[in-house]
């Protein structure tokens, strides 16, 4: 069973407007519809099993209606795992965390840049000692801003692995999006998932290959980050980059199943 730990997928009446923003933050021009069908045929001719499928409320007011949808495609969908979202303002977690698991939901996805918030606010830690020992966290990590000024960097995600041992965190991006010598520093050899989304085309060798080489194989999850890229294509990209044998590369696509067990 194979697994793409990192795609987004948005409703019809928002999908072109958020593949627009995607490209004007990242500089990359998205592929596909970012719309659930487009997501879903790519998957199958990649060969993968199931998708996770994240969103992040940008306000507190955005909470339950991105939940409402989350819940809606991974009932929907054979396909889909969906992660909920939560955001530190918003007053009620606990009681939104317990319906999201009522309707199957096990991860929640945060990210700190695109909701506003610094991983470091204190506000989030009564969230993580709730989600501790229970659900998945996928936590965006790193971007363009020198480590000291972004809100996700990975000497912050470090600080929340100290302070929560039960927490299970995956750090997306290989620890984080352009901050990889930062994440060698605080992330990689630690208790800390980190998937492969939003890296390969950009990381260099000597890089990449100290993160993987300094960190448990079984710890290292596929992750394409559609519609920034196409799974099939990263997984090409990722054979390529890591020089993989068969059974190498289907032991990084099936690790993510292990998280949900």
């Amino acid at each position: 069973m194979f697994i793409d730990i990192h795609t987004h997928a948005y409703h019809p009446k928002i999908a072109d407007k958020v593949l627009a923003q995607l490209e004007a933050h990242y500089g990359i021009a998205p592929v596909g519809t970012g719309q659930i069908d487009d997501l879903l045929a790519r998957a199958k001719r990649a060969g993968l099993d199931r998708v996770v499928v994240h969103n992040a409320a940008t306000a507190p007011a955005q909470v339950v209606p991105a939940n409402n949808w989350a819940i809606a495609i991974h009932r929907e969908h054979a396909a889909i795992m969906s992660f909920g979202t939560l955001h530190p303002d918003y007053p009620d977690f606990e009681r939104e965390l317990d319906r999201l698991w009522r309707n199957g939901i096990k991860g929640i996805k945060l990210h700190a840049d695109f909701q506003g918030f610094r991983l470091d606010d204190r506000k989030l830690w009564p969230i993580f000692e709730a989600l501790s020992g229970r659900f998945v966290v996928m936590l965006h990590v790193g971007d363009r801003l020198p480590p000291a000024e972004n809100n996700s960097c990975p000497a912050k995600v470090a600080a929340i692995l100290d302070d929560f041992p039960d927490l299970t965190v995956i750090a997306a991006h290989m620890g984080g999006y352009l901050h990889w010598q930062q994440a060698l520093e605080h992330l990689i050899g630690k208790d800390v998932y980190i998937d492969t989304s939003s890296t390969l085309a950009f990381i260099d060798d000597d890089t990449l290959g100290r993160i993987v080489a300094g960190h448990p194989r079984e710890r290292i999850l596929f992750g394409s980050d559609y519609p920034l890229f196409d799974p099939g294509e990263e997984i090409g990209r990722l054979r390529k980059r890591l020089s993989l044998r068969d059974a190498e590369l289907e032991q990084i696509l099936s690790a993510g199943f292990r998280l949900f067990r």
